[in-house]
């Protein structure tokens, strides 16, 4: 496992669309039919990584705690099934199911949508406002794998919470820190 951080995509992005299958349902799922008037987090994760599993629980916490005030949230896998097969659709179906994801967790098997979001490590958050523009990227919290610092998504309940104040988010954003992407060769 690489540690890797967070390109920090610019403040400001537009949302780049992006139609991925969700292999719980086998449907199809975009960017518009995910998006929320209010705000949209997009999340990319994957099965195998050690810093997903250990937030994932929280994961599913944060989103029912804030799909409940506008707020919607998608998780991405964009890694290399073939070299790494626990993150491969099947398992991504097992996991959604394990951890009741109330999010569509959708396989980007060109890693075409990982690249235009400039996602460099599992997890990768990004936070969009009503207008699609990015006003979030980094990390959950502090917490780390074996760093005894409490998973409590401190720094993206801030984000979200000053956006249902209709107050700016703040600009002082860490990077995540996780396992990089498995690109394909």
């Amino acid at each position: 496992m690489t540690r890797t951080p967070s390109n920090m995509l610019p403040l400001g992005t537009h949302a780049p669309g992006f139609s991925l299958i969700n292999p719980v349902t086998g449907n199809s799922v975009s960017l518009d039919d995910t998006k929320s008037d209010t705000a949209t987090v997009i999340m990319f994760i994957c099965n195998h990584c050690p810093y997903v599993k250990h937030v994932q629980t929280h994961l599913v916490e944060l989103a029912n705690d804030y799909i409940r005030k506008g707020i919607s949230f998608v998780a991405i896998n964009s890694n290399d099934v073939e070299n790494y097969p626990d993150d491969s659709p099947e398992k991504m179906k097992d996991a959604a199911k394990e951890f009741s994801y109330p999010f569509p967790y959708l396989f980007d098997e060109t890693q075409e949508v990982a690249k235009a979001y400039q996602a460099a490590c599992t997890p990768d958050f990004y936070i969009f406002n009503s207008e699609m523009r990015l006003v979030y990227r980094g990390q959950l919290d502090d917490s780390r794998p074996g760093n005894n610092i409490p998973v409590t998504g401190k720094d993206m309940r801030a984000a979200l919470d000053s956006i249902l104040d209709n107050m700016p988010v703040s600009t002082e954003q860490r990077p995540s820190l996780g396992c990089n992407i498995k690109w394909k060769d």
